[in-house]
């Protein structure tokens, strides 16, 4: 097929620098997610009436527990070779390279930690509505990803295929970073209609939290396979270092879902 037919890609990741300071597109579309995330988690709150003082405590909770999380989540799965020789590398997040699956872990823990001592509720309450912007987040993370020209699939004859030039590709690969963005906004739509539009599914501890491991960690499964390998081990795998770690996630997902409509609802009174 003529390679005038795929999409040439070859977007500078730096918006402009000034001296040291960089600004990349990465950065700025991770900040983007946690400042609307703000935004949806505060009209959230709101529209249960909820103590908004709350907002504030979560917002540092979540922000260093993705970051930190996501990094060594990276670091440990996918680059501990080369990390363990590089220690001082780990540090550069502006570079690129975090995981979803060390994110998500970050994230339990740092929820466990603001439900024990912050809002005194259960930490699924928490995590069913932290979840919907959560979503959102990951569309831009996966953006951020294509600006950078990273994390994309395997040679493709399909009309859509990205050539990505500034990493020396001559032929057209999978844009797994949009096919991935459109299903977690998919799973964002989903998740808010259930939120505001289902009292029912927003008071089943878990229900939502369940769905959006689900929806997340089914579709990371199943574009993995057309993904390229992110790390060099991985090669000679059955299933890749994203699949391996998707499948708990998958099957938590599911328990959670069962679990919570066998149970009653659980309203909290403000």
């Amino acid at each position: 097929m003529n390679e005038f037919l795929f999409i040439h890609w070859n977007v500078n990741p730096e918006i402009f620098h000034l001296g040291p300071l960089s600004v990349r597109w990465y950065g700025l579309l991770f900040a983007t997610g946690f400042l609307l995330g703000y935004y949806i988690m505060e009209k959230m709150l709101k529209f249960e009436n909820a103590n908004e003082k709350w907002l504030d405590s979560l917002f540092m909770y979540v922000i260093i527990a993705t970051v930190v999380g996501a990094r060594l989540g990276h670091v440990f799965f996918y680059g501990w070779d080369y990390y363990s020789q590089h220690p001082s590398e780990i540090l550069k997040v502006w570079h690129g390279g975090l995981a979803s699956h060390g994110g998500a872990i970050g994230i339990l823990i740092a929820i466990w930690l603001y439900s024990r001592f912050v809002t005194k509720r259960s930490m699924l309450w928490t995590l069913d509505r932290l979840v919907v912007p959560v979503a959102l987040v990951a569309v831009l993370i996966r953006t951020g990803n294509l600006m950078n020209s990273e994390i994309y699939g395997v040679q493709t004859s399909l009309p859509w295929g990205f050539i990505f030039e500034r990493n020396g590709e001559t032929v057209a690969k999978h844009p797994t970073q949009i096919y991935e963005a459109l299903c977690y906004l998919a799973t964002f739509v989903l998740l808010w209609r259930m939120y505001f539009h289902t009292v029912d599914k927003r008071n089943r501890p878990g229900f939502l939290l369940g769905v959006f491991f689900i929806c997340i960690f089914t579709a990371r499964f199943f574009i993995e396979f057309i993904k390229e390998n992110q790390e060099p081990f991985e090669a000679h795998m059955l299933l890749n270092m994203g699949q391996l770690l998707s499948i708990p996630f998958v099957l938590a997902g599911i328990i959670l879902v069962v679990r919570a409509l066998k149970r009653p609802l659980k309203i909290y009174k403000n």
